[in-house]
């Protein structure tokens, strides 16, 4: 794919130079044209000493000496060997110009002195090799930010699919905890609960692996896992559901990114002995998408080894490599100590 988009690039680069130069090199025909209409082509090879001088030391500092010295930190030698060219080119200009082309014998009024136009040519050439100098470090520049950019993004595409290489196998021990649980006093949950499981299974090892998926599906998954916990979870436990999205929607989420929080509240949200509740809501907006979540509070004692612990710290750090600066997740604990909530919104690319 990097090669296609080159050429053409390359093919834009050469067509450049062509045409600045072409124009460069069409300016002495403004300066040889007689008054009839047709052109001096002695003036016009006359004025073109200049313009062909100032290709030179351009393509001498573009292909050989920015490459070989400047960009090997021989600084020194590059300036050394451009006060060289410039030395040379200016005093072999005007002596062609001297030369091919001498003043006429009788002329109206004085020349200038000559050391003028040994300045004005020693000028020109300078610019012409400070040009070609900034047009190479902008390249270069540019290839070097380029390099960075994907640098950054491959590093970023391998720490996510780390991540999401460690939480599938977390999400999966905790949902077969779950199930375990089950096992000992219903087993006709249980085996409904391993086919709900069958269904999140699909979507973890298949849809998981891409960045990015669409919120539907997202959604649905999301469903089925609550679904499966209504098995494990008490009847006594209200759980409520509200998913306010478009119909089919097609916007790109991060993978299970809801999905820890929504852990976190069955974990954190249930008593076997208190009145519980967990309210779920996922809205979706022009803007931005949010998942707000408001449960009971009951935390786990450290004699609770239920989990590993890592869900929410990889999902802040998710957020960080996906959507930095895109997102805002407040969490807030009831002055009570009762009721926690956990608000996470992700601001949409195109409203950014």
């Amino acid at each position: 794919m990097k090669q296609t988009t080159d050429i053409p690039r390359h093919t834009l680069v050469v067509l450049i130079h062509i045409i600045c130069w072409g124009l460069f090199f069409a300016f002495p025909i403004f300066f040889a044209q007689r008054s009839n209409g047709t052109i001096d082509w002695d003036a016009f090879l006359h004025h073109s000493i200049f313009p062909l001088s100032s290709f030179l030391i351009f393509y001498l500092n573009y292909f050989i000496l920015v490459p070989l010295l400047l960009f090997k930190e021989h600084t020194r030698q590059f300036l050394l060997a451009n006060l060289a060219i410039v030395l040379i080119m200016t005093l072999g200009s005007r002596y062609l110009n001297n030369a091919l082309f001498p003043p006429p014998i009788f002329f109206d009024r004085p020349l200038p002195p000559q050391y003028i136009f040994y300045l004005r040519d020693a000028a020109g050439l300078v610019f012409a090799a400070g040009l070609s100098v900034a047009i190479r470090m902008s390249i270069r520049w540019s290839q070097a930010e380029a390099e960075r950019r994907e640098a950054v993004r491959s590093r970023t595409e391998a720490e996510l699919k780390n991540l999401r290489n460690q939480l599938n196998p977390h999400f999966l021990l905790n949902t077969l905890n779950n199930i375990y649980a089950l096992i000992a006093f219903d087993t006709e949950k249980a085996q409904q609960a391993v086919q709900e499981l069958s269904k999140l299974l699909r979507y973890v090892l298949y849809d998981n692996q891409q960045m990015f998926v669409p919120l539907s599906k997202e959604i649905d998954f999301i469903r089925n896992y609550i679904e499966l916990m209504r098995i494990r979870v008490s009847p006594q436990v209200d759980i409520q559901t509200s998913f306010h999205i478009k119909p089919e929607s097609q916007t790109p989420i991060a993978p299970l990114i809801f999905i820890s929080l929504i852990e976190n509240a069955f974990k954190h949200g249930i008593s076997p002995t208190e009145p519980s509740f967990i309210n779920i809501a996922i809205t979706e907006n022009e803007k931005e998408v949010c998942c707000t979540i408001h449960n009971s509070n009951y935390p786990k004692t450290r004699a609770d080894k239920s989990g590993s612990g890592i869900g929410l710290e990889q999902v802040s750090k998710r957020l960080e490599l996906l959507y930095a600066k895109r997102y805002r997740w407040k969490r807030s604990l009831s002055a009570d100590g009762k009721a926690y909530t956990s608000s996470l919104c992700i601001q949409l690319p195109h409203s950014v």
